[in-house]
C-alpha cells in the first residue's frame, strides 16, 4: 500500500467519523427541540398571569400553580444549601488533599456508581433512612436531604473536574511566593475553577427540580391549602403536580397539564443557559 493510498483513506475515515459525528449531535439537538417545541404547542395556552399566580382548584384542573412553584423553588433552594458546601469540599478534598490509593480509587468509583443509581432507589432510601429511621416524617427537610444524596456525585464529579483544569504551575508559583496549601486553593485555585464548579452544580440542581421519584415519597403532596411554614411542613411541586394530574385525576385540563409542564421546563431551561452563558464569560476573563 503506498503512502498515497494511506493518506487517501486516513482523509476518508477522517470524513466519515466527522459525519457519524455530526449526524448524531443533529439527532441529540433535533430530538431536544421537538420536544421543547411541543410543550410549547400545547402549554402557551395556559400561561397567564392569573395561572402562574392563582391557587389550583378542582383538584387541579382550574386555578393556577403558584404554591406549586413556590414549593419546588422551597424544596430546591433547601437542597443547595446541603448540596453545594458539602460537595464542593469533598471534590476539593479528593482532588487536592486525597492519597493516590485504593481507597481513594474505591472511593470515586462509589461516586460515579451514585450518579448512576435510579431516582426511584433515590426516593426509597430517603424514605427508609430520613422519613422513617430519622424521624423526620414526609416533609421539605427530607425530600431535600433525599435529592442531595442523589445531587452529590454531580457536584462532587463537577468541582473534582474544574479543579484539574487549573494548571499546576498556578499551584507552584503561589506555594513558591509563601503561601500555604489551604490558602492557595482559596485563594488561587477555587477562584479560578468557580466557573465549572457553579455550572455543574447549576445544571445538577436543575435536574433535582424536575425529579419526581425522590420526592414522591419523602414529602410531595398533590394539593395544599397554604404555603410550608416550616422544614417539617410538607409541600407542592411541579413534577409531582403533572405526575399526579395525568395519573390521579379523571378529566384533567390537558392545557394546565402542559403549561405545568412548560413553566418547569421553561425555568430550568432558564437557568442552564444563564449558568452556561455566565461560564462562557468568566472564562473569556480568566487567562492562565
Amino acid at each position: 500500500m503506498t503512502r498515497l493510498t494511506r493518506a487517501r483513506r486516513a482523509r476518508a475515515t477522517e470524513q466519515l467519523a466527522r459525519v457519524v459525528t455530526g449526524l448524531a449531535a443533529a439527532a441529540v439537538v433535533g430530538a431536544a427541540v421537538f420536544v421543547v417545541a411541543y410543550i410549547v404547542k400545547n402549554g402557551a395556552g395556559a400561561l397567564d398571569v392569573g395561572f402562574l399566580t392563582g391557587a389550583p382548584r378542582d383538584r387541579g384542573r382550574a386555578g393556577g400553580i403558584f404554591p406549586i412553584i413556590m414549593g419546588t423553588i422551597y424544596v430546591t433552594v433547601a437542597t443547595a444549601a446541603f448540596t453545594l458546601p458539602v460537595g464542593v469540599l469533598a471534590g476539593v478534598y479528593l482532588s487536592e488533599y486525597a492519597p493516590r490509593t485504593f481507597a481513594t480509587r474505591a472511593i470515586k468509583l462509589a461516586i460515579t456508581n451514585m450518579a448512576g443509581v435510579p431516582s426511584i432507589v433515590y426516593g426509597l432510601f430517603g424514605l427508609a433512612a430520613f422519613v422513617l429511621t430519622a424521624g423526620l416524617g414526609r416533609s421539605l427537610i427530607a425530600s431535600a436531604l433525599t435529592l442531595t444524596c442523589m445531587t452529590l456525585p454531580v457536584v462532587i464529579t463537577a468541582t473534582e473536574e474544574a479543579l484539574r483544569q487549573i494548571p499546576t504551575d498556578l499551584r507552584h508559583a503561589a506555594l513558591a511566593l509563601g503561601a500555604t496549601k489551604l490558602r492557595t486553593i482559596r485563594t488561587v485555585v477555587l477562584p479560578a475553577a468557580a466557573p465549572g464548579i457553579i455550572t455543574g452544580s447549576i445544571l445538577g440542581l436543575a435536574r433535582a427540580a424536575g425529579e419526581t421519584a425522590p420526592i414522591l415519597f419523602t414529602g410531595a403532596v398533590f394539593q395544599m391549602r397554604r404555603l410550608p411554614d416550616s422544614p417539617l411542613s410538607q409541600f407542592m411541586s411541579l413534577p409531582y403536580h403533572i405526575y399526579a394530574q395525568v395519573t390521579s385525576v379523571p378529566g384533567w385540563n390537558r392545557t394546565l397539564v402542559w403549561g405545568t409542564a412548560l413553566v418547569l421546563v421553561g425555568g430550568v431551561s432558564i437557568i442552564s443557559v444563564a449558568a452556561a452563558v455566565w461560564r462562557s464569560i468568566r472564562r473569556r476573563k480568566v487567562t492562565w
